[in-house]
């Protein structure tokens, strides 16, 4: 039968499931199910079963639960008041103000949250009062916090990257420590803009009187004993990975104590909140797990079929430059981001697409924190953005605004893109060097 009438029938039917509500993971099941049914031989019962138990055995996978409820912990505590307060003198006075602390808090909760929805959230709890109450424009506001939001993906400790290591076969360790220094470069740029509209805007980016306001270096490094817990849980978690002592799941683990200990000085930490703290790490793994499992049945049905080698070796009848191919893909997740989240975008499409990246020689490390930069375009692309969604529940605007106000990061990710294209070392010398 020829590949295309195969390929209609898998993208049909996961389609037409997904658009009839079913979960993102039963959807993958019953897509590979119907797949190996139709067009092969091979028992459909034993086959699924095999699959996932390999699939959920997996011992790099331990480290994906301990960093959710890492995140979940340190999501039930007085953290985002901590960093808004501690960051505030700093920001204060560079051009732009105040936005500052959206950008600067998302990055540093992103490292250790792991999730792109918490980072939004718990940093715009705190910081969107405030920055209302000093008259910012509401654009500003929600675009900044959009885009600040996605580096959740990025930052290590990252779920996207360990779906992404575990899929592809590539040490989570050096992911982790691949996607810092792109990370805050993202993060920079991002600052950058606000600036230039600081600038641009002159007193009326600030709110009244905020410009003049004069801020001691007493008050600055008072300020930094906020963040000196939170900073220190950072260094411990990411510095025992880049030194080898700790693998990733041992570091998880070390995050999960640091985030308990961190609470418990709180007082934030009770029976309640460490009970929902652990259901909702649960839940979260639960669902990864699912379309984990999913995926992995998929890639074994349409490798029976023959499609991915069909597809790797079509494309490469086409002769494409690397540089043309990493275009296409951009392109390709672009728009696969308008229907699906990031990390269902990762495990369905990598038994396809890691076979044509390793054949055009790109390094997996590499690619995969290109991937998490194109994935993080996605959390802020309707209709399925869900970091849109998540900023819709907390301020109350129409998601084409939310859209709108997005649509400046969005072009700097592009940008982002570009420049870890053509300077690939920004991703690979930490590696490298471990």
């Amino acid at each position: 039968m020829p590949e295309w009438v195969l390929i209609a029938v898998f993208v049909g039917a996961l389609f037409t499931l997904l658009g009839s509500g079913v979960w993102v993971g039963a959807a993958l099941l019953v897509t590979a199910m119907i797949g190996m049914e139709l067009f092969t031989n091979r028992p459909v019962g034993p086959s699924m079963a095999l699959t996932l138990w390999g699939t959920q055995s997996s011992w790099t996978l331990t480290a994906l639960p301990l960093f959710i409820w890492m995140g979940e912990i340190l999501y039930r505590t007085r953290l985002s008041e901590m960093l808004f307060r501690g960051l505030t003198p700093w920001m204060a006075r560079l051009p732009g103000g105040l936005l500052h602390t959206n950008i600067a808090g998302s990055a540093i909760f992103a490292a250790i949250s792991g999730s792109s929805a918490a980072t939004v959230a718990t940093v715009g709890k705190m910081a969107i009062p405030e920055l209302r109450r000093r008259r910012y424009p509401e654009r500003m506001i929600v675009g900044t916090l959009a885009g600040a939001g996605t580096l959740g993906l990025m930052i290590p400790p990252s779920i996207s990257l360990i779906i992404y290591g575990v899929t592809v076969n590539e040490s989570i360790a050096k992911l982790f420590i691949a996607g810092i220094l792109p990370g805050l470069a993202l993060a920079a740029m991002f600052m950058a803009y606000v600036a230039v509209w600081g600038l641009v805007q002159g007193r009326r980016a600030a709110a009244a009187g905020e410009a003049q306001t004069r801020i001691g270096w007493g008050r600055r490094l008072r300020a930094l004993i906020d963040l000196v817990p939170v900073l220190t849980l950072i260094l411990a978690v990411i510095g025992s990975i880049y030194t080898g002592l700790a693998t990733a799941t041992e570091a998880a683990v070390l995050g999960v104590v640091g985030s308990l200990i961190l609470s418990a000085t709180q007082r934030s930490l009770s029976w309640g909140s460490f009970r929902d703290s652990l259901m909702g790490a649960v839940r979260t793994t639960a669902m990864i797990a699912l379309i984990l499992a999913g995926s992995s049945f998929l890639s074994l049905a349409m490798g029976f079929t023959g499609i991915p080698r069909a597809l790797a070796e079509g494309i490469g009848g086409l002769e494409l430059t690397p540089l043309t191919l990493i275009a296409l893909l951009t392109v390709f997740y672009i728009i696969l981001g308008c229907f699906l989240d990031g990390i269902s975008s990762i495990v369905l499409t990598m038994a396809v697409i890691e076979p044509m990246v390793r054949a055009a020689g790109f390094d997996m490390i590499w690619f995969g924190i290109y991937l998490m930069v194109v994935v993080e375009m996605a959390q802020i692309t309707p209709p399925i953005g869900f970091n849109l969604f998540v900023l819709q529940g907390m301020t109350g605007h129409d998601m084409g605004f939310i859209a709108r106000a997005a649509f400046p990061m969005f072009l700097i990710m592009c940008a982002a893109i570009v420049g870890l294209v053509w300077f690939p070392e920004i991703a690979t010398t930490l590696p490298n060097a471990m």
